[in-house]
């Protein structure tokens, strides 16, 4: 399953708001609109259009993930029909939902935010149901691992495809800026070795942090770093 970014916010809209505003579930095209743009709970935050939230659906109805009806007034309602099409229950929509509508997050992060959803126990179950997503042979979701500094490790959906991994390197790694000294007429000259040596060793710092946060360091090469 490969779903673009708008037919990931839109599927992710519905299975939220099938869940926490039944009452105007299916949703018009106008409040599915509104649900893609709200600010609250949304990472990134869109502004997508009508014609954008209705193309999204065009390509969503005919994989079976996705249904139009009309309601009063032939007003045309849409809902997901995502449980169907792949056999999920409460709990995995409910993951599913806020990964595609937040991002990348840790067990503990889904937890607090599917709450309006389900009721997990603990950590522990929403970790099982990821798992669950991860072992089905067309996997749903994805471990990615553990951030420096994080006690979690974080997980993302894969209705968009395998994502793209953006390694984030704290400011104490990054390369420095070249540092000039002034000459003798006002102007400045570079220190072209000293400047290589301090690039060589940020670069090294980088890498030590690199192999730290894919595992194949140690927590002491980091420090030494």
């Amino acid at each position: 399953m490969e779903l673009s970014a708008e037919e990931i916010r839109v599927l992710g809209c519905l299975v939220e708001k099938s869940a926490t505003t039944p009452d105007s579930y299916p949703l018009s095209t106008n409040a599915l609109v509104n649900a893609c743009n709200q600010k609250s709970s949304r990472d990134p935050v869109v502004q997508y259009t009508e014609r954008q939230v209705i193309e999204s659906m065009l390509l969503l109805r005919p994989a079976g993930l996705a249904r139009t009806v009309s309601g009063a007034g032939r007003v045309e309602k849409h809902r997901h029909t995502l449980d169907e099409a792949l056999g999920l229950d409460d709990e995995q929509l409910a993951v599913l939902s806020v990964l595609a509508l937040r991002g990348p997050q840790s067990p503990g992060e889904i937890r607090t935010r599917t709450e309006r959803f389900v009721s997990f126990s603990d950590v522990e179950q929403v970790e099982g149901v990821l798992r669950g997503l991860a072992s089905r042979d067309d996997p749903l979701t994805i471990d990615l691992g553990r951030r420096v500094g994080q006690s979690q490790n974080r997980w993302t959906h894969l209705l968009g495809g395998e994502p793209t991994l953006r390694v984030e390197v704290p400011d104490a790694y990054r390369e420095p800026r070249a540092v000039a000294s002034p000459a003798p007429d006002g102007g400045a000259i570079g220190t072209p070795h000293l400047v290589l040596e301090a690039r060589v060793s940020a670069l090294e710092a980088r890498l030590a942090r690199l192999e730290v946060e894919l595992g194949l360091g140690s927590d002491e090469d980091a420090e030494l770093a």
